[in-house]
């Protein structure tokens, strides 16, 4: 429960005083206003990569062959042989998310 404040209302709560201040740094970071140097980027340490594969509707050598990976690598990601490293699971997320703009990035490089 909220505890009155001296006027009458209530005092925020340490929880919500951080979510405030969590909302206006991911406010500043999406505006690109923030020092990289002061906020974490989280990337998870599991990636279901034959799901974002099969998303787009691609074979293990499409993917690959599109986005960069041999076809031996991705074979092994999908079977759990090996785990694609932190920036590597991170481009996956992007490919998920914002595949044109991965496609755009990549044939511009071309």
């Amino acid at each position: 429960m909220m505890e009155k404040a001296k006027r009458g209302r209530p005092r925020r709560s340490s929880f919500g005083a951080e979510f405030v201040q969590a909302a206006r740094q991911a406010l500043a970071i999406a505006k690109g206003e923030a020092e990289p140097a002061t906020y974490h980027v989280y990337v998870p340490s599991d990636v279901d990569i034959k799901a974002i594969r099969r998303k787009l509707g691609m074979t293990q050598a499409q993917f690959a062959e599109r986005f960069g990976f041999s076809a031996s690598r991705l074979k092994d990601w999908e079977q759990g042989r090996s785990k694609p490293d932190g920036a590597l699971r991170a481009y996956l997320l992007v490919i998920e998310r914002e595949t044109e703009a991965v496609v755009r990035a990549l044939n511009a490089a071309a």
